[in-house]
């Protein structure tokens, strides 16, 4: 996989990677020169951009939406020798249930599959997420099976 996520766009959303300062400031708690929509950041974004410097891989994208970030999208690492990545992702409250979970999903999964070491992209939720499985869904997911941490979804090339 790319060692950089590129810029993607959808009819709605534009998809900015998130810089390693940025990544630091957001696990610092600093949201100082980003235009934060309503409800951003959401409950897990800290944690992801930590576990992504900890681990030491790009932190992902801001999904905006008119200029504003409503959530954010990553990897959970690298990809692994199966060729499989796992995509984590999250809107701000405001945000949810007007297909930009979908849009977002969509575009990064595609530009992930679109990479030459990567064959499947895994996504996994809760069971009583409805709304989550839905996004996964309807970005060509398929349910694969549950597991103690909930419910796998993949998307392969």
């Amino acid at each position: 996989m790319a060692n950089r996520f590129q810029p993607l766009e959808t009819p709605r959303l534009h998809l900015e990677p998130i810089t390693p300062q940025v990544a630091r400031q957001v696990a610092a708690g600093d949201l100082a020169g980003l235009e934060a929509a309503e409800g951003w950041p959401h409950e897990d974004t800290k944690d992801a951009v930590t576990l992504a410097i900890k681990q030491g891989h790009p932190a992902g994208w801001f999904i905006t939406h008119d200029g504003r970030i409503i959530g954010d999208c990553g990897t959970h690492g690298p990809v692994d020798d199966n060729g499989c990545v796992e995509i984590g992702y999250g809107l701000a409250g405001p945000s949810r249930r007007q297909g930009f979970g979908t849009e977002a999903v969509l575009a990064i999964s595609e530009w992930l599959l679109a990479q030459p070491d990567v064959r499947t992209v895994r996504a996994r939720t809760v069971a009583s997420n409805v709304g989550s499985r839905r996004v996964l869904e309807k970005a060509r997911f398929k349910m694969m099976g549950a597991q103690e941490d909930g419910v796998v979804y993949e998307r392969c090339s």
